[in-house]
């Protein structure tokens, strides 16, 4: 049943930023138009072929029908996030948006207590990573090469390599960190 909630707010949804009427998609989509406002009115079950006509009528992907909508404003507070941790918890980090069907990058805050290491595999494909270092000094391994981070700076690489974060000084060093997954 939520699916059908999904699909008829979505349809809704695409066809009025279109500025379709009803009839207008019906001939674009080659489903009729009594069939588009059963839909839109969450009192037909569309088949998977229907779908995929509707969604071509639109110009949209399949998903695009499917996917549920965050709220255009969005207020994320830290202390409502649960860190993700390493082993010892003295690598922390707090997802405030993940990858989903409508954003390609994650955003995360990036805490490393004094005298720690994390060592992070590659990320899949052709993933770009940024970090801003916020407080304290970050270094940043790659390829046996180091880049060292101060309050400010900022590095950019291809995070689908194995990579290093290190804290050597003597407090928490906080950083912004970004992981783009080009489509």
């Amino acid at each position: 049943m939520e699916a059908i909630s999904l699909i008829a707010k979505n349809l809704k949804r695409l066809r009025e930023e279109r500025n379709l009427s009803l009839g207008e998609l019906s001939k674009k989509s080659g489903i009729s138009k009594v069939m588009l406002s059963q839909i839109e009115k969450k009192e037909g079950n569309p088949t998977i072929n229907t779908i995929w006509k509707i969604a071509n009528g639109l110009h949209v992907s399949y998903t695009a029908l499917l996917e549920r909508r965050e709220p255009e404003i969005q207020a994320i507070s830290k202390r409502d996030i649960t860190p993700q941790e390493d082993d010892g918890g003295h690598y922390r980090i707090y997802c405030y948006y993940p990858s989903s069907p409508t954003r390609n990058f994650e955003l995360f805050h990036l805490e490393l207590d004094a005298g720690q290491k994390h060592d992070s595999v590659g990320h899949p494909g052709k993933s770009q990573e940024y970090v801003m270092a916020n407080e304290g000094h970050l270094t940043i391994c790659i390829e046996d090469r180091n880049y060292e981070l101060y309050p400010e700076d900022s590095l950019s690489f291809d995070a689908s390599l194995p990579h290093r974060y290190e804290n050597n000084g003597e407090k928490t060093v906080e950083a912004t960190v970004v992981n783009l997954y080009p489509g």
